[in-house]
């Protein structure tokens, strides 16, 4: 009896660590600009890698001061299968400490390009995004893995509050090619609120 007893607690100091373990929770940043404030929900447990990396640099302070500089829209460009707007450092910045990652495809995440979802840009490597990022606006699964775009880019959030910030922002005046901003409009400050 006492042997049973001895290998049942035994396995419960084992096991004990396991049980408490709990999926990341999300982590709510507020992207203020000179338009109004954009809150977006991270997903830290399906796209760790990415959420870990954008919350590197709102840490930092790297993003206070960047800009929404690029406007996508549909009505301005009926060709055009995404709506998005686009912000971060542009150009970014020659900083060493300012590294790629590996791309978080869609397939793997589960997170997709829908309307309000935050996505890290990149260039034509799949695994180059670093400090830009957008808002998708409207249905974008055409930024998903696996579709024209191949790998895709890498969903890792929400929108949950300033949707009419988003849709101010993509229906300013651009010009030139690719549908830039002008002038961009200034994030104050991304920081954390939960």
């Amino acid at each position: 009896m006492n042997r049973t007893l001895t290998l049942a607690a035994a396995l419960a100091v084992v096991l004990a660590p396991a049980a408490t373990f709990a999926a990341p929770r999300p982590v709510d940043v507020a992207i203020q600009t000179t338009m109004g404030t954009i809150v977006v929900r991270l997903d830290p447990a399906r796209a760790p890698n990415t959420t870990k990396n954008f919350l590197h640099y709102v840490d930092l302070g790297t993003y206070n001061g960047a800009t929404f500089y690029r406007s996508v829209s549909k009505t301005r460009e009926p060709q055009s299968h995404i709506e998005v707007i686009q912000g971060g450092l542009n150009p970014q910045e020659s900083d060493p400490m300012i590294k790629p990652i590996a791309l978080e495809p869609t397939t793997k995440t589960g997170l997709h390009n829908l309307d309000g979802t935050i996505a890290m840009a990149r260039t034509n490597d799949p695994d180059s995004a670093t400090t830009e990022f957008f808002i998708d606006i409207g249905d974008d699964r055409f930024l998903d893995a696996g579709g024209a775009t191949g790998q895709g880019y890498a969903a890792f959030g929400k929108v949950i509050r300033g949707m009419d910030v988003v849709r101010k922002i993509q229906h300013l005046p651009v010009s030139g090619s690719p549908e830039m901003l002008s002038p961009p409009v200034k994030i104050v400050k991304i920081s954390r609120v939960r």
